[in-house]
């Protein structure tokens, strides 16, 4: 594999583009040089903001004034035609032109478009959506968190080996532990298709990761598992969950430390462990959700995130391709 890693960017998606996306690029371009840009958009917007920022041999602009919009449904952006942002930078990737491909756009139209442009790895029916979360000891590998509404035992077995490879991709000294999403963790609680997927993880050990049986919502944190597997549905909730109570405790936090003297003065003199609180909330750390299952690595960037966040999940797609992901999930199915 070359030293360099060719990231494709989709520089008009989400809010803010194409100057959050480049100045992403340009924070990201500070930290790791072993980046190669290639940036899909508008030219006439994206070269001024990128101009000696960032060495030139490390970038490409590679022209077009299509692009999907937010609004767009996935059916309207693939019928868009060939010639957008989004489906350029995913061609690029289908070419071996790149290692990855990166968008801040529509996250419907991004899985579309990807599934047309890019084979499913061997033996797996169907893409996951997966992302980091903290918990208290690191990090955990969550999937799905939308891509399936409705899947079968084979599919959530699927997302354990595609979980695991990606949490031993991201980091290689650890040996992931996989845990089912569940109501309870008892064994004979929960769904049939849940009850199947157990039994499939039980019986087929795997050298790639250890089976931790079910967890609990109120678990999720807690970092005894480090890859979390679930359906679609219960995984976004799951999600949308989780933010919302993050927000709700920094948004409280604030009004309690700055409502009154002695919150203001509590505040002050704990300054350092609130900032640390706020750093491990920060959901910018976090941000880089990953299509896994296709036969090369898509990552959605969350379309409201600013460029630290942005940069954020530049650094995670050079991450999942120095890991070597796909190989991984090949080797493991």
């Amino acid at each position: 594999m070359s030293d360099i890693i060719k990231i494709a960017v989709d520089a008009m998606g989400g809010d803010g583009s194409p100057k959050k996306v480049i100045d992403g690029i340009i924070h990201n371009y500070s930290k790791e040089k072993d980046n190669f840009y290639k940036i899909f958009g508008d030219k006439e917007q994206i070269f001024p903001l990128i101009n000696n920022k960032i060495d030139e041999q490390n970038f490409e602009i590679i022209h077009t004034q299509n692009q999907v919009k937010n609004t767009d449904t996935p059916l309207e952006a693939a019928k868009k035609g060939k010639d957008t942002s989004m489906w350029l930078s995913i061609e690029s990737v289908k070419k071996n032109e790149a290692d990855v491909v990166i968008s801040a756009g529509n996250t419907g139209a991004l899985l579309v478009i990807a599934k047309l442009n890019l084979k499913m790895i061997e033996n797996i029916d169907k893409p996951a959506l997966s992302a980091l979360w903290p918990n208290k000891k690191g990090m955990s590998v969550v999937l799905d968190l939308g891509a399936n509404i409705e899947c079968s035992s084979k599919n959530l077995f699927d997302f354990s080996v595609m979980g695991s490879s990606l949490y031993k991709s991201l980091f290689p000294d650890d040996t992931p532990s996989v845990a089912l999403l569940n109501i309870g963790s008892e064994e004979l609680k929960g769904n049939e298709i849940i009850k199947e997927t157990y039994q499939l993880l039980n019986e087929k050990k795997s050298n790639s990761f250890n089976f931790a049986g079910y967890i609990e919502g109120n678990e999720l944190m807690n970092g005894n598992v480090n890859v979390i597997v679930s359906d679609g549905f219960t995984g976004n909730v799951a999600l949308k969950t989780a933010e919302g109570t993050a927000n709700f405790i920094t948004d409280e936090l604030k009004k309690a430390l700055g409502g009154s003297i002695i919150g203001k003065i509590s505040s002050f003199l704990n300054i350092s462990n609130l900032k640390k609180f706020k750093k491990r909330l920060d959901p910018r750390l976090y941000n880089g959700a990953i299509f896994i299952g296709l036969n090369a690595p898509v990552v959605k960037s969350h379309g409201g995130i600013d460029y630290i966040g942005f940069s954020n999940s530049l650094s995670v797609c050079n991450k999942i391709v120095k890991g070597n992901l796909i190989d991984k999930i090949k080797s493991n199915i």
